[in-house]
């Protein structure tokens, strides 16, 4: 009796440990913002990171899409078509205090903010082609930061201020080049004659994850801030995109149609334990983790 009790013991102990380890592993906390389909247009959701209660933070007739938390988290800059042009806006984290920030029949996309919250990068063809841009962070002062005739585009601002990582075409190609955040100093880092595109910088500036289709099909890739040591993360016959971080640089999401469905998945860092979070019969894409 007495063994069989102390075997239960074990048991219960162990499944315990292996509970702990697993939150410990993958922790819930935090939010994600996303965008979808599920209402019949672009709309931008948020959800747990867990991708429990999902809800809808814009809703108008227009294309919503491409949402960046802004660094204290109160904001979230977008791209929409609400007006009838894509620019870029802003609204309070809940929703609330839609603004527009760009004026420009040129098509404005992909904004991210400065580690300072005080501006924002963005991708522009105001001035013929797809360049990187900066304005202040109500809009003010836009300015071409690559002025380069290749296409520049999906700018990342590294988590110091100091650097901005993009994709451009200018060694024909679309591969992962950073300039310093004035805009001078571009150089390649990827050199990989396949398609890169949407860098995101690690939480400690030590990484950029991007996804490539150099395996064939587009999987999800990590490197040093550098360039060196480049390391898939996906391995899967499916499209996985758009990786982004979570705040304490231990996970990543992205979106995949692994599932036969566009939804919003994760993995550890090291690439390992892929989970899905969203299960909708819609197209939900890309992920932006809300920082701590």
């Amino acid at each position: 009796m007495k063994r069989s009790l102390f075997i239960v013991m074990m048991i219960l102990i162990a499944m315990f440990y292996s509970a702990a380890q697993a939150l410990d592993r993958h922790p819930a906390e935090g939010q994600i913002a996303f965008y979808s389909f599920r209402d019949a247009d672009l709309e931008i959701y948020v959800m747990n990171a867990d991708g429990s209660n999902v809800r809808r933070l814009t809703n108008t007739a227009g294309e919503d899409s491409q949402p960046a938390w802004s660094p204290d988290s109160t904001q979230i800059a977008f791209m929409s078509d609400r007006d009838g042009n894509r620019e870029i806006y802003v609204m309070n984290a809940d929703g609330s205090n839609v603004r527009r920030l760009t004026y420009d029949e040129a098509w404005d996309r992909t904004p991210a903010w400065s580690p300072d919250g005080t501006q924002i990068v963005f991708q522009s063809n105001r001035d013929g082609n797809p360049e990187i841009y900066v304005m202040n962070a109500d809009g003010s002062d836009p300015r071409n930061l690559s002025n380069d005739p290749a296409e520049d585009n999906v700018p990342a601002w590294s988590p110091d201020g100091t650097q901005i990582a993009f994709i451009s075409n200018r060694d024909g190609n679309n591969e992962i080049y950073v300039m310093r955040a004035d805009g001078s100093d571009a150089r390649n880092l990827s050199s990989h004659p396949a398609e890169e595109y949407a860098p995101a910088w690690s939480p400690d500036g030590a990484s950029l994850a991007f996804d490539s289709d150099r395996a064939g099909n587009t999987e999800i890739y990590v490197m040093n801030a550098d360039g060196s040591d480049t390391r898939q993360l996906t391995r899967d016959a499916a499209e996985d995109y758009a990786p982004a971080w979570s705040p304490d640089g231990r996970q990543l999401a992205f979106y995949s149609d692994r599932g036969g469905n566009m939804d919003i998945y994760a993995l550890d860092a090291n690439g390992e334990n892929v989970r899905q979070l969203t299960d909708d019969s819609a197209w939900d894409a890309s992920p932006a983790w809300k920082p701590a």
